[in-house]
């Protein structure tokens, strides 16, 4: 786990920056800063995210050049920070309530305009006697009521007009120029009003004020922003959840004694204490005691994981049994949970390809509906409409224009999808891959680590004629115990639990692919698969036969020889994980093709492949090769890659989409795009869940955001007057342009209720209340491991036993409640000793 979440965004090192951006209200001023930045020299890309109001640079520029060129386009910039400040979510809040109160103002002042101007000028409601019948001075009052609503959104006008003098007009200067445009005609009506003494000529003046349409804009469009900003809000819920489950303080020992102190000033080497219940502060490992941790807060594991001394832990966690002691070994900005909050957050900042054209739309959007609106204007005016009706046609589509519903569609899906995968285990790097992990038509697996579970063990061994056991072990311990493969651990631990110590190996060579050599006192050893050792010594053909069926099992046979004489062949086999099977039968459902892609031998991968359900297989492949056969599928669409190991990094960096298991070398970790943060394959499908979901999801509100404007502009401009009699007032568009942002965002909020792991966890939660874990000391080997097993499958009630003299734990699955003491007492009878049962 803390290998997965450790590895960060670094694509770019130190010349990727994140800036955080001022002044930015709709699509057309992301895509202004954008174009703005991406034009200077040295920029290799150019990101901007309007939901999070960040942009990520990438190019080798000085931070000051990049400000000067987000200045020069009409907004401000400055370099963002890994930690930010922790006022920056209070200052969020801040703006929220600060809109609402606006509005409330705002509807206050409106409701008094709309009942002099409306109500009684429609329906004749009352008004103190001083105001009636006085045209001129209803007018007056009319104008302060809107010219006092215009100074409390003044925002619009301050930056809707400051980017229309950087030739980069975005959504204020449309929203500015029609509520000015009312308001100037009807302070124009009202000079002339003043002019006449006719009382009928002051009441068509009257009548044909605009001062409440200009409020009304907006007031309306100040709603919209204000829903629209809670709405966003609830989009980076999953972040500001992760960055609260930090405890504040920590328990240390200092000069013997316990204290409390800022988690702030926790160092490495610090050693900590954890009671039942609390969180860990940091990450660290245990050096005293054992417990149970709950990771689900990270990783959505619901069962509690048993740790005891030497193992790891992580920040935000909780410890929920026993008393233990841990040291610290990374803090701050270094801790898993930091690190995660960093992936999540870096990838809500990318865009995923889907966006582009709304992003080029965007780019011209308000230049044009501008033009409309003059066009629209003008067309009025010579059919012979009054100016007054031409206006209000204008205004229309100026107020109803929404570039916001198209900047957001892409961003706030992606944000909430990030999230729901942060939740889950499963890392996003970036949008792209969010994106494209929906269109995947083949899973490429690696096996080993993969598919099974990465810890193999000896079942047989096999010497050859005149070879004693011991012979064969020396050799096999010496020159395994210079190898990182998974299988060659297993034959180092298998003989060490003979009692087989390993002797210094010289000139030790490794043929990826095919096996190892090197000399053990002067005389060469070969290790490794049979096309390879049987290069190096005859092979008898019983024991050929013998692996042959063997590998029909899926154990891979390792053969053994010297320089003279062949040595014999080990066995080992490697279970497939217990959530393997069904996984890949979910991915077989979806339409994805699954392909086992191994450097083992073709029986071993074979019955892998029988045993989880896999469609296909490519065996006895060297990694180089990987690489290769990913690029040959890719002619038929586009795959993906799920890899832990260094020789999966190439084929991990050429699929289309790369996935790292939690528990994979750091190398397979930074080549991926998504990580799965747990050892589990079946997060593998909800990732492609998760990435289907929020694709679904962009589509969905970028088809409301064209469909939307592409309807209403023309309706704003009164092309269905004379064909169907619809008109539509300047106080409608703009009520029309405010739902259609808060809409796009809610959409994407539908995501949080969807629930990818329902079937997984009530499955593990069943596993939870019918399982027991036990702690038990004394095992020194398998024939340990088989004399517990048998003793506690004996156990009236016990279905099964799971046994590991190498954890040191027996795992037992019961249909009735067992008591621990007559498990502790079948055990400790038979010469063990039990620690600790859960």
């Amino acid at each position: 786990m803390h290998k997965a979440s450790l590895i960060l965004l670094e694509k770019g090192e130190i010349y990727v920056k994140k800036y955080d951006i001022k002044g930015m209200s709709c699509a057309a001023c992301s895509s202004r800063v954008q174009k703005a930045v991406a034009e200077i020299d040295g920029v290799l890309s150019c990101s901007v995210n309007l939901l999070t109001n960040s942009m990520v640079v990438d190019g080798d520029v000085p931070s000051d050049i990049i400000i000067e060129a987000v200045k020069k386009a009409g907004y401000s910039a400055e370099e963002a920070f890994a930690k930010k400040s922790p006022k920056s979510k209070e200052l969020n809040t801040l703006k929220s309530k600060g809109l609402g109160i606006s509005f409330c103002i705002s509807l206050i002042l409106l409701a008094v305009l709309m009942y002099i101007s409306m109500g009684h000028g429609m329906w004749n409601a009352p008004l103190p006697q001083f105001v009636s019948n006085k045209p001129f001075l209803l007018g007056i009052i009319q104008m302060i009521f809107s010219a006092s609503i215009m100074v409390i959104n003044r925002r619009f006008f301050i930056n809707g007009f400051k980017g229309l003098f950087h030739l980069a007009p975005n959504m204020d200067t449309l929203v500015a120029i029609g509520s000015l445009s009312a308001f100037m005609y009807s302070f124009v009506l009202l000079i002339l009003m003043s002019f006449t003494s006719n009382s009928a000529i002051m009441h068509q003046y009257l009548h044909g004020l605009y001062f409440e349409s200009a409020a009304m804009v907006l007031t309306l469009v100040t709603l919209g922003k204000f829903l629209e900003s809670r709405a966003k809000g609830k989009t980076t819920n999953a972040i500001k959840a992760l960055m609260e489950l930090s405890p504040d303080t920590a328990v240390i020992i200092r000069d013997g004694h316990e204290i409390s102190v800022p988690v702030e000033v926790v160092t490495v080497g610090d050693v900590f204490v954890l009671r039942p219940g609390n969180k860990i502060p940091v990450d660290g490992v245990i050096i005293e005691g054992i417990s149970t941790v709950d990771e689900s807060l990270l990783t959505g594991e619901s069962i509690p994981v048993e740790k005891r001394e030497g193992d790891s832990v992580s920040s935000a966690t909780i410890n929920r049994s026993g008393v233990i002691k841990c040291q610290a070994t990374r803090v701050g900005e270094d801790t898993t949970l930091a690190q995660i909050i960093k992936i999540v957050d870096d990838a809500s900042a990318t865009k995923a390809p889907i966006a582009q054209t709304a992003d080029k739309v965007a780019g011209v959007f308000v230049p044009a509906v501008m033009l409309i609106a003059l066009v629209t204007f003008t067309v009025w005016l010579i059919i012979g409409k009054t100016f007054g009706f031409s206006l209000a046609r204008a205004i229309s589509v100026l107020v109803i224009s929404c570039p916001c519903a198209l900047g957001l569609a892409t961003p706030v899906a992606i944000m909430v999808g990030n999230g729901i995968g942060a939740k889950n285990g499963v890392l996003f790097k970036n949008a792209t891959a969010l994106e494209n992990l929906s269109k995947v038509k083949t899973v490429a697996l690696d096996k080993t680590g993969t598919v099974t579970n990465g810890n193999p063990s000896v079942i047989d061994v096999i010497t050859a004629d005149c070879v004693s056991l011991d012979e064969l072990l020396l050799a096999a311990a010496s020159i395994e115990a210079n190898s990182e493969h998974p299988l060659a651990k297993a034959v180092s631990e298998y003989c060490k639990g003979k009692g087989i110590s390993p002797q210094k190996i010289v000139d030790f060579e490794d043929i990826p692919g095919s096996g190892i050599s090197g000399l053990l006192n002067e005389s060469r050893i070969y290790a490794g698969n049979l096309s390879y050792v049987g290069k190096k010594s005859k092979v008898p053909q019983n024991i050929i036969d013998h692996s042959i069926n063997n590998s029909s099992k899926g154990q891979t046979p390792l053969f053994f020889a010297n320089e003279s004489d062949f040595l014999g062949v080990i066995f080992v086999s490697d279970a497939i994980r217990e959530d393997s099977r069904d996984a890949i039968s979910m991915l077989n459902s979806m339409g994805i093709t699954t392909i086992i892609i191994s450097g083992d031998n073709e029986r071993t991968t074979a019955a892998v492949c029988e045993q989880a359900g896999v469609n296909s297989y490519y065996a006895e492949i060297k990694p180089q090769e990987k690489e290769r056969i990913i690029r040959d599928m890719q002619k038929s669409g586009l795959v993906c890659m799920v890899g832990d190991g260094i020789n999966d990094a190439p084929a991990l960096t050429r699929a289309d989409i790369g996935i790292a298991i939690g528990s994979g070398t750091d190398i397979a970790i930074e080549a991926a795009d998504v990580v799965i943060i747990k050892n589990r394959l079946s997060d593998v499908v909800s990732a492609i869940k998760i990435s289907r979901a929020v694709r679904r999801n962009i589509r969905e509100n970028l088809f409301w955001a064209f469909a939307y404007n592409i309807i209403g502009i023309p309706l704003a401009a009164g092309a269905f007057i004379t064909l169907l009699g619809w008109e539509l007032n300047p106080m409608f568009g703009a009520a029309a342009m405010s739902v259609s942002s808060f809409l796009v965002v809610t959409n994407a909020l539908r995501l949080n209720f969807l629930n990818f792991n329902k079937d997984k966890k009530q499955k593990e939660m069943k596993a939870m209340k019918n399982e027991k874990t036990i702690y038990i000391t004394g095992m020194m080997c398998m024939h340990c491991e088989a004399r517990v097993k048998q003793l506690l499958e004996g156990i009236k009630g016990v279905e099964s036993a799971d046994v590991s003299h190498e954890k040191g734990t027996a795992v037992i699955t019961f249909k009735n409640d067992i008591k621990d003491s007559a498990i502790k007492k079948v055990i400790e009878d038979n010469g063990y000793k039990v620690t600790l049962i859960q």
